[in-house]
This record gives C-alpha cells, sequence and structure tokens, in this order.
C-alpha cells in the first residue's frame, strides 16, 4: 500500500472576539491575511479548525475566574470565525477540513477529529500550527498534538501566530522549538 501525503493545518481560534473583539489586539489583526493565505495554499491535505467555544455562565468557570472578559459565546458574533478566515475556508471547502468546538486550550475533540482526518486522507505526514493565541491555545494544541504523533514533523508559523503579548509568543515560541515543533 502506497504511503499517501497528508500535511494537516491546524487554525487555532481565528474568533472574532481574539482578532478585533472582546480579546483583539493589533498583532492578532496583522495574521489574518497570511493565515488565510495559507488556507488557500496548495501546501496542506487537510486542515482543522478550532473554535474557543464558552457558554453564557463563562464568568463563574475557572477560566472565567482568571480571565473574566467574556469571550467566545457559543453563536454570538465573537464566537465566529473572521470574515476573511471564513471566506478563505469558504474557497478551499473540497479539501477535507474538521472543524472543533472546544470548551478549553486543547483536548481531547482535536485528538478525535484527527483520528477522523487520518481515517478519511491517511496517517498525518507533518502538522503546521496557525493561530491565535500562541502562548495558550496554540501551543496547548501543539503539545498534545505532539505527544499522540511524536514522530511526525511540526511546524508553527511565526507570522500567521500572535500571541496574548509579544513577549508571551516569544516565549511560546522557545518552548515549542525545546519540544521539537519548529518555527517557520
Amino acid at each position: 500500500m502506497e504511503n499517501k501525503k497528508n500535511d494537516i493545518l491546524v487554525v487555532v481560534d481565528m474568533q472574532k472576539d481574539f482578532v478585533d473583539g472582546s480579546l483583539g489586539t493589533k498583532e492578532a489583526v496583522e495574521i489574518v491575511d497570511n493565515v488565510a493565505e495559507l488556507i488557500r495554499s496548495d501546501r496542506f491535505d487537510s486542515m482543522i479548525v478550532t473554535y474557543d467555544t464558552h457558554e453564557k455562565n463563562y464568568l463563574d468557570t475557572q477560566e472565567g475566574h482568571n480571565l473574566p472578559v467574556v469571550h467566545c459565546v457559543r453563536k454570538s458574533e465573537g464566537w465566529m470565525l473572521d470574515k476573511k478566515i471564513q471566506a478563505a475556508l469558504d474557497e478551499n471547502s473540497t479539501k477535507p477540513c474538521a472543524i472543533v468546538t472546544k470548551v478549553t486550550f486543547g483536548g481531547e475533540k482535536v485528538i478525535e477529529a484527527l483520528e477522523g482526518i487520518r481515517k478519511y486522507v491517511g496517517e498525518p505526514t507533518s502538522f503546521t500550527f496557525v493561530g491565535l493565541c500562541t502562548d495558550i491555545c496554540v501551543i496547548s494544541n501543539a503539545l498534545l498534538i505532539k505527544a499522540y504523533y511524536p514522530e511526525v514533523p511540526m511546524y508553527v508559523v511565526e507570522n500567521a501566530t500572535a500571541g496574548v503579548t509579544p513577549d508571551l509568543k516569544d516565549a511560546a515560541m522557545k518552548v515549542m522549538a525545546s519540544c521539537q515543533i519548529k518555527s517557520c
């Protein structure tokens, strides 16, 4: 049986609240076009797109106590993908794509989605991470996937990620590098 290429693009939480909404930053706005370009590119065989997803009781949760800014409430405007990101996904709708609504930084739903892609497209041959926030959800998902697929090459695109602050992004990039997730 021939080994089929399956380079996977993991698009993390490119939602309005993280781009230009309640937790948005200028750095997040600046990466939108780069992420959209990667989604449209022929470099990847499949994609996973994550949505940070909270309910109306967000402020009553542990995360809400530690980050008391309501964001990404299911079905709200801020929960929706940035319009340019959604347009890029719509233009590339023939590519296998798993949508993951996650209630925490990373989690088993991401791995379940990967298992579905693996069955449909084939074994992963690489993972490339883009999105928000580098120091929270991007690193969480990258390390989670690295634990399940330790021999698969992994990359994080520097100009297609943004952190809560530039310093926290730099720290996250260093941690990922120490875990054999290369920046590109």
